[in-house]
């Protein structure tokens, strides 16, 4: 496995792709724009999702699944919905194959095996969903139905990258039904809060909350709540989103409910995702020039232990002690792995852990072993240190704390630090070209400034931070009057 990756001071864009394979997160697949997703890619992925999950269901949410491809009138029953996720969708309009006569060994589509109606291979779930839920809501007493999914949606991207934008990607998506307009909201702003807890605690990733502008909101929703981080390129990543779907697709598929008075309305919807994106934005937050960082949290190891030795007994020695700190960390829950293998000597094992990520490596030699102590080295800081073998637990637990704390402060110093209020265009241009980050400034909410400023600069309006004061200015672009700042970024 080479080590070398390209800086990136060098190229930004490189130095992510590299990092993505040769540390065997993942890799392009025979089908465009599709990924393979490797062991220890799925690794991390099975974490955050064991988290999430968890996280959800302490809020009261169950888990379905519900079919991976939607008709086609189904589909266009919500307008909105189907118009934002037209141009994405992949269709399937046929059900047989049958050997092509003209050429031997090759197959065609059964021009005979036309289905009656095409099928959307789903972009999101929500006309799936929505449809099902009309025979499973009738009374109040079905209220609230708080109901997430973990499954691959297929949308279909003309410009790719791993884990960033892919073809067909894994996520979860919620979608829960509720009395009131009120209630929907609140169940909105919950998750948004859920997603911002997980990023921020487990993936030590510093966001901001905030809402979308209407041109930026997801399709069929009345507002769409976020979270948005920044990258160590200066670029913005939206992290998560939560949607408020209004009565919208209630009204598409005659979804309605008996209120305690006996009279019949429709029920109030939201909906709320996070993908594998998110494995994009823990590689481009923490990761540096030497490989992956990963926030202890998160690790599928979280400690490795390497031994260092010239003979078989020597190894035996060490095995011995490795395996008693083996079942000491393990019985404080913490994920470690012996690398007892023999077909790669201990500077290659050391260059693959730095590279793949492993926040703390234990090195334990023949004089270690005299001594009763091992070598600790920190993945993100470089270092390292002699401990005894008596205060090795109690060490690698602060460690590993230590370290999930620093990479968030760290990051959060770099997000603060680039966050720059304008007062002009020059100002604003300037910023995106020299600096980057987060550009707060004033915005005369009209679609058609939005646009322009776009249009002009690459950058869009990223969010209305939920903590934003009513502070009366001028629009950076039209000189317009303006309410309060808006944040503007370069985003992926």
């Amino acid at each position: 496995m080479s080590k070398k990756l390209t800086s990136r001071a060098e190229d930004y864009s490189k130095w992510y792709n590299e990092l993505v394979v040769k540390a065997d997160l993942a890799e392009n697949s025979a089908v465009r724009g599709c990924m393979v997703i490797k062991p220890y890619g799925f690794a991390i992925w099975e974490k955050m999702q064991a988290e999430l999950d968890k996280m959800f269901k302490e809020t009261g949410h169950q888990n379905a699944y519900f079919p991976l491809f939607v008709p086609k009138s189904l589909f266009e029953a919500e307008e909105k919905n189907a118009e934002g996720f037209a141009k994405e969708c992949a269709i399937v309009t046929h059900y047989r194959l049958q050997n092509d006569p003209n050429k031997k060994g090759k197959l065609r589509v059964d021009p005979e095996a036309k289905l009656e109606e095409e099928l959307i291979v789903r972009p999101t779930s929500e006309a799936i969903i929505w449809n099902t839920y009309r025979g499973w809501i009738q009374s109040y007493r079905d209220l609230p139905l708080l109901i997430n999914q973990w499954a691959n949606v297929v949308r279909w991207e003309m410009r790719t990258r791993l884990f960033l934008r892919t073809a067909e990607f894994l996520w979860q998506e919620g979608h829960t039904a509720h009395e009131t307009k009120d209630e929907a909201i609140a169940e909105t702003k919950l998750m948004n809060n859920v997603y911002a807890t997980f990023v921020e605690n487990f993936m030590a990733i510093p966001v901001i909350q905030g809402v979308k502008t209407e041109s930026e909101r997801f399709a069929g929703a009345e507002e769409t709540f976020c979270i948005e981080a920044l990258m160590q390129d200066g670029k913005a990543l939206q992290a998560g989103t939560s949607h408020f779907l209004g009565q919208n697709f209630a009204k598409a598929f005659d979804v309605k409910y008996a209120n305690k008075e006996g009279k019949q309305d429709y029920v109030w919807a939201t909906s709320w995702g996070v993908s594998t994106r998110l494995m994009g934005a823990l590689i481009m937050t923490h990761s540096d020039d030497n490989g992956l960082v990963l926030p202890p949290s998160l690790a599928p190891n979280q400690v490795v232990i390497v031994p260092i030795y010239k003979s078989e007994e020597d190894l035996n020695a060490i095995t011995e002690v490795a395996n008693g700190i083996l079942s000491n960390l393990r019985g404080k829950n913490i994920s470690v792995k012996f690398d007892n293998r023999t077909t790669h000597r201990p500077g290659a094992k050391f260059a693959q852990h730095e590279l793949q990520g492993v926040p703390l490596r234990i090195a334990i030699g023949p004089k270690d072993l005299e001594n009763g102590t091992v070598e600790i080295a920190r993945r993100d800081t470089l270092t390292k240190q002699t401990v005894n073998l008596e205060e090795l637990v109690e060490t690698v637990e602060g460690l590993l704390k230590e370290i999930q704390e620093a990479l968030f402060n760290k990051a959060l110093d770099f997000r603060n630090t680039h966050i720059t209020e304008v007062d002009t265009f020059e100002e604003f241009k300037d910023v995106l070209e020299t600096k980057t980050g987060f550009i707060s400034a004033h915005w005369d909410g009209t679609n058609e400034t939005e646009e322009k400023i776009k249009e002009l600069t690459k950058a869009t309006i990223r969010c209305i931070p939920l903590d934003m004061k009513e502070v009366e200015g001028v629009c950076v672009y039209s000189g317009n009057p303006s309410k309060g700042r808006v944040l503007f970024a370069k985003a992926y």
